[in-house]
């Protein structure tokens, strides 16, 4: 986690990554994923072993959702909820091997499947001026991040975010880990514990008789997730 002394204000983040707006044909992807497609048992395992999607499709799919659900993230808390606890498990690993094993735990298992089904910037689609409009409309997913800065900065990817903090997504952590640092992974088992423990509490704020239980940091933990999972520079891109 980051300490104190490498928490930053959203104007010193430096931008990068392959920025939104979405294109016409992955609003309209998402559209009809978020009415229930996402709940599709094979698609949820699908997800899980590509720890989401890809860096731009994961904050689409957030971004989209919290646009036309007025910011109720039932979907991706579910989803995240079981890919932190798949997570959790990957550094669940010892002895000499432990970075070897935490490094092939941790790799995704499949291509991001918006990607490969062939959806990207230019993909053209059939979603109306309206719906077009409202997929892009980032102020619900903003006003999620400005209430709950405090926390996911927390799980800031130093890299991502250009900083020398010690905090890794999980994408440069592979990277540090496939170059043969040398490293102690408990900071970031502890990390992804910590994501883990209040994504579930998110989730859970959904179910009945448990609304209104969630505080801002476990809404927090959604944002975290996937930016652990995915990287956050599109994420950063979309706050500047």
């Amino acid at each position: 986690m980051l300490k104190a002394s490498h928490k930053i204000e959203l104007a010193e983040m430096l931008p990068h990554g392959d920025s939104l707006p979405l294109s016409n044909g992955e609003i309209n992807f998402l559209w009809w994923f978020i009415q229930g497609g996402i709940m599709c048992p094979a698609t949820r395992e699908r997800l899980c072993k590509g720890w989401g999607m890809c860096e731009r499709h994961a904050w689409g799919f957030v971004s989209v959702e919290a646009a036309f659900r007025r910011g109720y993230m039932h979907g991706p808390a579910i989803l995240y909820e079981d890919v932190m606890n798949r997570a959790e498990a990957a550094f669940d690993c010892h002895g000499p091997l432990q970075m070897l094993r935490s490094r092939r735990n941790i790799r995704e298992r499949g291509p991001c499947m918006m990607c490969e089904m062939g959806y990207g910037p230019h993909s053209k689609g059939n979603a109306d001026q309206d719906r077009l409009e409202k997929g892009r409309d980032l102020s619900e997913l903003k006003a999620m991040a400005r209430e709950t800065m405090p926390f996911w900065q927390k799980a800031l990817c130093g890299r991502c975010a250009g900083n020398d903090s010690p905090g890794r997504c999980r994408r440069h952590l592979m990277e540090d880990l496939s170059h043969g640092v040398t490293m102690d992974l408990s900071p970031h088992a502890r990390l992804v514990a910590y994501i883990a423990d209040h994504i579930r509490i998110y989730a859970k704020s959904f179910c009945w008789g448990y609304q209104g239980t969630e505080t801002e940091e476990d809404a927090a933990a959604l944002i975290s997730a996937i930016g652990w999972c995915s990287g956050w520079h599109t994420f950063l891109e979309m706050m500047e």
